[in-house]
């Protein structure tokens, strides 16, 4: 949030309305990291009466929430930046590029470090926060153009920062947008892509005693996964049987995964 201030006070005194957006723009990614971390703090939450599969939905919650902020402050910021090109103003100062530098330094260097942590523990909030940084970097990037175009090219070429703080809005709602589709999708239970299935598929194949698999449903809850798996097995085999058998499947799935919190085996009669 410091550092959002500065870049503000830099482009008001500097007369960089690319900064003060960037800087705008800053202040917003700090308030989405706060609300991020908060939806991980309460996704993280153990399962109790009311909530049996646990609080993993406030982590996708968390990031609609965030890209949507994200997207309002594009079109708020596009707006001023459109209304900005035609009101006469004087050309940024010299020294708001040095901030627009330190600044793309510093954002690439936190998207590189969060985006590892977000890989690292498939949270879909913390990878939204991590692609907020590099969408800073390159709306920094992008004023620090303007600006620098506005700087040589003179009086002529001031709008150029304006119009750089455009361009900036533009990033900034296709971030958003992007951002919003994976949290949606998690929501909405949207099947997990990648090689999850197909592993969840191939150990409970691998369990003596499975015939074959009827349906598997794969749903994401915050960091963690949760199977409702129907096994096909031989008819004639003893409840206590296809109970224990149910055991292995379930045991076999979550070695695969550490993510894997829990797994529903239904035992049903094969065809043979």
């Amino acid at each position: 949030m410091a550092f959002a201030f500065i870049k503000i006070a830099a482009g008001v005194f500097g007369n960089a309305y690319a900064l003060i957006a960037d800087g705008i723009e800053s202040a917003l990614d700090a308030a989405g990291s706060i609300v991020i971390w908060g939806g991980l703090r309460f996704a993280a939450r153990p399962p109790d009466a009311t909530h049996p599969y646990g609080h993993g939905k406030a982590e996708p919650l968390a990031a609609v929430i965030v890209a949507l902020g994200v997207l309002a402050a594009a079109a708020a910021l596009a707006f001023a930046s459109v209304r900005e090109i035609f009101l006469p103003h004087h050309g940024p100062a010299p020294f708001t590029l040095f901030v627009l530098v330190v600044a793309v330094i510093v954002k690439e260097a936190l998207f590189r470090s969060v985006s590892r942590l977000g890989r690292a523990i498939d949270s879909t909030a913390i990878t939204t926060d991590a692609w907020h940084h590099r969408a800073d970097a390159i709306i920094s990037m992008a004023a620090a153009i303007g600006i620098s175009i506005a700087l040589i090219g003179g009086e002529k070429w001031q709008r150029a920062d304006d119009y750089a703080a455009l361009f900036a809005c533009a990033i900034i709602a296709s971030t958003g947008a992007r951002l919003l589709g994976p949290a949606l999708r998690e929501i909405l239970d949207t099947a997990p892509r990648g090689e999850i299935t197909e592993s969840i598929r191939r150990a409970a194949r691998s369990v003596p005693g499975v015939i074959d698999l009827d349906k598997c449903f794969v749903r994401k809850m915050g960091v963690a996964y949760y199977v409702d798996l129907h096994v096909q097995v031989n008819g004639s085999i003893s409840v206590r049987e296809g109970h224990e058998l149910a055991h292995r499947v379930k045991e076999a799935i979550r070695a695969t995964d550490p993510r894997i919190a829990d797994v529903l085996v239904h035992i049903e009669p094969a065809n043979l």
